[in-house]
C-alpha cells in the first residue's frame, strides 16, 4: 500500500512524503478498507504543521476523515463491499486502512465526495447546533468563520431547522456565498461587531459558535442575551480568545470548548450512529452539500495540499487514494 507520511512537524508541502510498503496482516476484529475519498481539512496541515492542540508520534499517516469500501474482514460485525467512514484519526491519505470493526460507521451508497466529509466538518456542525443550547424555531444565533466548511454546514442545518444564523466574516467578498445559502445576516467582522449585529437582526443571541478566537472572541461574547452560551472550537487568527471581565461577568455568558475527538471518546455506538444517520439523510435529500474545487491522486499529495493552503478555491479539495 502507499501512505503520504511525515516524519517531523513543518510546512506540509516540504515534509510529506508518499512511502509504499507491504500491507498489514488483519487481527480478530479487524477490517481492511480501500480508502476512496479524503478531504484536505485546515486541521490536517495545522497538525503536519505541528500546531495542533495535539502531537502525533511520528512518523505519521496524513489525513484525519474520508471514506472507503470494507474488502476483508477477520471477524463479525462488517461485510466486505460495504462503504464505511473511516476511523478519526488513522491517517486517511492512504490507499488502504486497517480498522478495528467496532469503530466503522457504514453508509448507504451515495455521493462519494459529499459521505467522504462527514466525519469531521457535518458532524461537528450538528454537534455544535444541539450539544450545548436548546434551540428553538425561531431562535438566533452567531457565529464566526461562517464561510468556512464547518460554518457553511451550520447554516444549511439550521436553516433546515427555522433557527436563524448571523454570520461573521472576515471579508465582503464571503457575504453574497452566505447569504445564498440560507443565512440570515452576514456582517464582516470589525471592533463594531456587536453594534452592527443589533442593528442588522434588532435579536440577541441565544448562542454564539467560534473558530477564530483573539478579538473576534470577545465580539461575539457582546452580541449574546444575558445568560448566553459562547462555544469555541478552533484558533484561526492563531491569538488567544480574548474577553473582557466586563462581558464575562454581567452578561453571566457560559463558555465552553468543543473537540470532535472528545465527542467520540464518550459517545456511544447508537449516538454515534444517530448523528451520522442523520447527516446521511441530509445529504441524500439535497440539503446538506459542500461545493467540491478539486480531487487529485494521492501521488499527487504535495501539490492537492500546496493548492489548499493557497487558498483562492471555490470549494473543498480531496485526495482519490485509489484513482478519481
Amino acid at each position: 500500500m502507499k501512505r503520504a507520511i511525515y516524519r517531523e512537524f513543518g510546512h506540509p508541502a516540504e515534509v510529506l512524503e508518499l512511502v509504499e510498503e507491504d500491507s498489514p496482516a488483519l487481527n480478530p476484529g479487524q477490517a481492511r478498507i480501500e480508502v476512496l475519498r479524503s478531504p484536505i481539512n485546515p486541521s490536517d496541515y495545522i497538525q503536519v504543521a505541528g500546531e495542533y492542540g495535539v502531537r502525533p508520534p511520528l512518523p505519521a499517516t496524513a489525513g484525519n476523515e474520508g471514506i472507503g469500501r470494507v474488502t476483508e474482514v477477520n471477524g463479525e460485525g462488517i461485510s466486505v463491499g460495504q462503504l464505511v467512514l473511516l476511523p478519526i484519526g488513522e491517517g486517511a491519505w492512504r490507499t488502504e486502512v486497517v480498522g478495528e470493526i467496532r469503530h466503522l460507521v457504514p453508509m448507504p451508497e451515495g455521493d462519494l465526495d459529499q459521505l467522504s466529509m462527514l466525519m469531521v466538518n457535518p458532524a461537528t456542525a450538528q454537534l455544535l447546533l444541539t450539544q450545548f443550547v436548546d434551540l428553538k424555531e425561531g431562535d438566533w444565533i452567531i457565529q464566526s468563520a461562517a464561510n468556512s466548511a464547518v460554518g457553511t454546514y451550520v447554516v444549511q442545518l439550521a436553516k433546515a431547522k427555522g433557527i436563524n444564523v448571523c454570520c461573521v466574516v472576515r471579508r465582503q467578498s464571503a457575504v453574497p456565498a452566505l447569504e445564498e445559502a440560507g443565512a440570515a445576516a452576514v456582517i464582516v467582522d470589525s471592533p463594531t461587531l456587536a453594534k452592527d449585529v443589533r442593528q442588522a437582526t434588532d435579536a440577541k443571541m441565544k448562542l454564539a459558535l467560534d473558530a477564530v478566537a483573539g478579538e473576534t472572541f470577545g465580539r461575539l461574547a457582546e452580541t449574546l442575551e444575558e445568560g448566553g452560551t459562547l462555544v469555541n472550537y478552533g484558533a484561526m487568527s492563531r491569538e488567544s480568545a480574548q474577553i473582557t471581565a466586563g462581558t464575562l461577568i454581567f452578561g453571566d455568558i457560559t463558555v465552553k470548548g468543543f473537540w470532535l475527538v472528545h465527542w467520540f471518546s464518550k459517545a456511544s455506538t447508537e449516538e454515534r450512529m444517530q448523528t451520522y444517520g442523520a447527516l446521511t439523510q441530509a445529504v441524500a435529500a439535497g440539503t446538506l452539500h459542500a461545493p467540491i474545487d478539486k480531487v487529485f491522486p494521492l501521488d499527487e499529495i504535495t501539490e492537492a495540499v500546496r493548492y489548499t493552503m493557497a487558498g483562492e478555491r471555490t470549494g473543498k479539495v480531496l485526495v482519490a487514494p485509489n484513482g478519481i
